[in-house]
């Protein structure tokens, strides 16, 4: 399995800026990413995923951008931690109730 490599914002913003103003000079969109991907050393495949979630930030593409996203995980972790503390006043609850009772009965 290969090491995942991890390109910091400022080279991902330069990638997509050269996709976007190179692509009149290439045949398709594809090969621009290819041709870029190549010289900026990720994969097209990378490239390609930072091209359409930046078109998704400025509104091009439809979809979730970057703070929706970041947004949405934030409330989901959140509604996990919940539910959890949840479950366990729950559980409390019960226990607590039938300690009432066994007390009661003595």
């Amino acid at each position: 399995m290969k090491k995942q490599i991890r390109y910091s914002p400022e080279v991902r913003e330069r990638a997509v800026r050269l996709v976007h103003e190179h692509q009149k000079d290439y045949e398709s969109l594809w090969a621009t990413i290819v041709s870029i991907a190549s010289k900026i050393g990720c994969t097209p495949e990378t490239l390609r995923t930072w091209v359409r979630q930046s078109e998704t930030d400025q509104g091009i593409r439809g979809g979730l951008s970057t703070s929706d996203r970041d947004r949405l995980k934030e409330l989901e972790r959140e509604n996990r931690e919940l539910k959890r503390a949840n479950e366990i006043l729950r559980k409390a609850s019960a226990y607590f109730a039938q300690a009432g009772l066994d007390r009661r009965q003595k």
